[in-house]
């Protein structure tokens, strides 16, 4: 094997690793950022007990469902039971090889990075399906027949709203979207998408106040209802995880991604991570604030108010740009 090729792979598996490391520790200090942000505002004190200030609160529940035993429901399938949470916990890390950090960083800079994630998230369903499937439980089916519906409704309006930062940035890779944004970045030029695309993330995620899969005074907890220990664990992980990913693709399609706010400074990974904290702080802030939508509200939202405006907008972006070429000619 030639000696350059075997550098390459050993350096994208370093990569990867550094990747899935930094990942799950964001994802575990995340949910003690959550947890105490939502405790000031509800006036409590959170957690504060492991640790410095409660910060190794998320660690402590992880040893508490890692020493836990799984429980199997009668007549389960057990191989599928199993599988679901390993596929949605997987696929939620697999979804960070193309997220560019820097100019420099990033695991699999291709240039079809935006139809990767599409696949990668459309693939996600499949292992909410068949975790509410496999337990052979009404509540867990309904609420993994809810969550397909959902991310799959929702997934049409994000499409159309990709769409159109794609033209504006005339490439599917992610590094030249954030290049493209420059002089100006699309959440002032797209600024009704850049709006609908943080609320249709909420949907896609299963995140207050659309987490009707979940919805505990209706289907007890949803499709994961029979999960527990590291199995319900996972998709714990994989949930949170899902919401960083999120995060950080509308901070790379309308914020700019690593490039600074701040004329003169030098673009880096620390106004990438600012910027995935703004996402990050949307997605607390709405949980702690507002009721939970009726699952009519819901799909009248997407299909009656945010699919039209996506695919008209969409549509007048592309005369527009017609128009430009056809002046420029």
């Amino acid at each position: 094997m030639d000696f350059n090729y075997l550098l390459v792979i050993i350096l994208t598996v370093f990569k990867s690793l550094f990747v899935v490391v930094f990942v799950l520790i964001a994802v575990a200090f995340f949910t003690v950022v959550e947890r105490k942000m939502m405790g000031a505002i509800q006036r409590r004190r959170g957690p504060n007990v492991v640790g410095y200030l409660g910060l190794l609160q998320a660690f402590a529940d992880g040893l508490k469902l890692f020493a836990k035993e799984t429980t199997f429901p009668n007549n389960a399938n057990p191989r599928l039971f199993l599988f679901s949470p390993v596929l949605v916990f997987i696929l939620s890390l697999v979804g960070w090889s193309v997220i560019p950090f820097s100019s420099h960083v990033v695991v699999s800079d291709i240039n079809l990075g935006i139809l990767f994630l599409f696949a990668i998230s459309s693939l996600n369903v499949y292992g909410i399906v068949l975790a509410g499937w496999s337990s052979n439980s009404k509540y867990a089916y309904l609420g993994a027949l809810r969550s397909a519906a959902q991310m799959i409704s929702y997934e049409i309006s994000i499409g159309f709203i990709v769409i159109t930062v794609i033209l504006a940035a005339s490439s599917f890779n992610l590094s030249k979207i954030v290049l493209a944004q420059s002089h100006t970045y699309f959440a002032l030029l797209l600024l009704p998408l850049f709006m609908m695309f943080y609320v249709s993330m909420l949907a896609e995620t299963n995140r207050h106040p659309f987490d009707l899969p979940e919805a505990e005074a209706e289907l007890v907890s949803g499709y994961n209802v029979e999960y527990s220990s590291m199995t319900f664990a996972l998709f714990f992980l994989a949930e949170y995880s899902n919401m960083l990913l999120m995060s950080s693709l509308s901070s790379i399609l309308f914020l700019g991604g690593w490039l600074s706010l701040i004329p003169f400074l030098p673009g880096s990974l620390l106004w990438f991570v600012l910027k995935i904290l703004f996402g990050v702080t949307f997605f607390i802030l709405t949980r702690a604030t507002l009721p939970r939508y009726r699952y009519d509200q819901l799909m009248h939202l997407n299909w009656k108010s945010f699919l039209p405006i996506s695919l008209g907008y969409f549509l007048g972006f592309s005369c527009v740009l017609m128009f430009q070429n056809w002046l420029v000619f």
